[in-house]
């Protein structure tokens, strides 16, 4: 039998159930993933935290980690965690926007 084929949006979307413990908010809708990148079932994530000193990064990066293994078909993770560009609320989806009152509707 094949192994289903992933796609970035297959990762994305599982990323969606990771949530960040300090703003109770999925880390997608956060715009804290810069990238996602998935090749014979090898997927790399390269994403940010909120501020450099966030005490939430190794439990992020696990999480992340741990929900992309989880994806039919994926066989390997790597996790990046880079500080540029830097994160700002510009980055969140509307959804989230909305969610902590940065845009009305």
């Amino acid at each position: 039998m094949a192994e289903p084929m992933v796609t970035e949006d297959d990762i994305r979307e599982a990323l969606m159930d990771v949530i960040d413990p300090e703003l109770g908010f999925n880390i997608v809708d956060l715009g804290l993933i810069y990238g996602i990148t998935v090749e014979d079932g090898k997927v790399h994530i390269v994403m940010t935290m909120t501020t450099p000193g966030c005490p939430a990064t190794n439990y992020l990066q696990e999480g992340t980690r741990e929900r992309a293994l989880a994806v039919p078909g994926v066989k390997e993770v790597d996790v990046q965690v880079v500080w540029s560009p830097p994160w700002t609320p510009d980055l969140m989806s509307d959804r989230a926007k909305r969610f902590f009152g940065l845009i009305e509707g």
